[in-house]
């Protein structure tokens, strides 16, 4: 995918749905996923994608620090959208983590550990495995720094391109196309790594 021209497709999908983007990437795509934790409006990058490809691969990275109102909100999207989920946790369990190290503040050293443990790890443990060419992500602008600096398509420091059909879309648009297409979404969700909401998590930078 490094061949690319990313700022030419840029200016091509600007004006782009959703649906066009994914369509012209799964055009190009040998082996496409899309990753989620089920954070809020998550819905809408899961929704857009299987509308296109039912049977698109979901990457879904549990921490195990998820709220029940997550993890019931998961359940009700597997069972509603037949997503084609591929679960990865940490390999160690929560309870054996708040017996050792709890969870660090960000200016505690161990945070880097717990950082690797319940999110890095699983996840490239995850593209090692699935070694996807395409990576369908629900990021937008204005959430952190660094994703204001990339934009609809990107290439990930592992050479993949990633993809991210709403990534000039407002909570307010998106509001409206979860109504449009009767969506729940669910806003009591936890990620112990970032504690600042517009903190880079850690995958994307």
């Amino acid at each position: 995918m490094k061949h690319l021209n990313i700022e030419k497709i840029n200016i091509e999908l600007q004006d782009k749905t959703p649906f066009e983007i994914i369509s012209w990437a799964l055009s190009i795509a040998k082996n496409p996923l899309v990753t989620t934790n089920f954070r809020p409006y998550e819905v809408a990058i899961l929704h857009a994608c299987t509308q296109v490809d039912k049977n698109v691969k979901v990457i879904w990275c549990d921490t195990g620090y998820n709220t029940p109102q997550t993890y019931k909100h998961a359940n009700e999207l597997i069972n509603s959208l037949g997503l084609n989920v591929h679960l990865y946790v940490p390999q160690q369990t929560a309870a054996h983590r708040d017996a050792t190290i709890g969870i660090p503040q960000i200016e505690d050293p161990k945070h880097v550990i717990f950082t690797e443990q319940v999110k890095l790890e699983p996840f490239n443990r995850a593209m090692k495995e699935h070694q996807p060419d395409v990576w369908f992500t629900n990021l937008r602008s204005g959430q952190t720094a660094f994703r204001n600096s990339i934009d609809i398509v990107s290439i990930s420091k592992d050479g993949i391109l990633k993809v991210s059909p709403f990534y000039h879309w407002t909570d307010e648009q998106l509001d409206i196309y979860l109504a449009e297409h009767n969506l729940p979404n669910e806003f009591k969700y936890f990620d112990p790594t970032k504690v600042l909401e517009n903190r880079e998590c850690g995958l994307h930078s």
